[in-house]
């Protein structure tokens, strides 16, 4: 639980992720121990043999979940940079959208404005000078 909850939270350290897989295997190992006992059962001691595949198993499966964690961690940073991505978008495209009709406001007023002074009244022309 801890694991998932700090890849969710954005986390993605590797030191930190192998910290916590190896609380998560001595807390594995202390609850297999205690129920063991809890239950009147004497801890028998396996042969070397199957100590050996026990832990070649173990560090397998604490290999699977190391990635599963990195697997998790990747997609949650993809998704997050997909979701600025579409919201960046977003924005933008408001911000066009909003430019557009201020645009088109101001067409409309200098039309308005057009249409509402007079015509223009210009100079007379001014003639050529005389030849001396």
């Amino acid at each position: 639980a801890l694991r998932l909850s700090y890849l969710r939270a954005g986390g993605h350290d590797s030191a930190i992720l192998d910290q916590l897989l190896h609380l998560q295997v001595e807390a594995t190992a202390l609850e297999k121990g205690t129920t063991g006992l809890r239950r009147g059962r004497k801890m028998e001691s396996p042969d070397t043999g199957a100590r050996e595949v026990d832990a070649a198993l173990m560090a397998v499966e604490l290999e699977n979940r190391r990635l599963e964690d990195e697997l998790l961690a990747l997609k949650i940073r993809k998704e997050r940079r997909a979701d600025v991505g579409s919201w960046v978008a977003q924005q933008r495209a408001e911000e066009l959208a909003q430019l557009q009709a201020e645009v088109g406001m101001l067409r409309c007023h200098t039309e308005r404005m057009a249409s509402r002074l007079p015509p223009a009244i210009l100079p007379p022309p001014v003639a050529p000078p005389l030849p001396p």
